[in-house]
């Protein structure tokens, strides 16, 4: 059994997410990157507890990376993914628990990278 099932096992309302920064971001480390986050929290939600763990500035734009795709607003997700089941209308309405079922790797854990960027163009 692997770690991932041994974690759903021990906690089913949770979601065991691995956080890691994109290779080559300048964006500040996160001090962990292990996550077990409630089903039921929308992709905005976790977005912002991540923002708060950076303790990120307002001018500082913040992009999570689900299983290499970039959902940052409706249009992307119209674009991508206009004729998929993982397709909605808003991604950032998403729970935890819905985007786990949908891009959920092999190993049972939902990885996740992040990036930034200075809104304003310096960094």
């Amino acid at each position: 059994m692997n770690d991932a099932t041994k974690i759903k096992r021990k906690y089913p309302d949770r979601i065991p997410v691995i956080v890691e920064k994109h290779p080559g971001s300048q964006i500040s480390d996160l001090d962990k990157h292990k996550f077990l986050v409630p089903n039921d929290i929308t992709v905005a939600q976790f977005m912002w507890i991540i923002r708060r763990r950076l303790q990120l500035s307002a001018e500082k734009a913040l992009f999570l990376f689900f299983d290499d795709f970039v959902p940052q607003s409706r249009q992307v997700c119209c674009s991508l993914f206009a004729s998929s089941t993982f397709f909605h209308t808003s991604f950032f309405a998403w729970t935890m628990g819905q985007l786990y079922n949908e891009r959920k790797s092999d190993d049972g854990f939902l990885y996740a990278h992040y990036s930034g960027e200075n809104s304003f163009g310096s960094f």
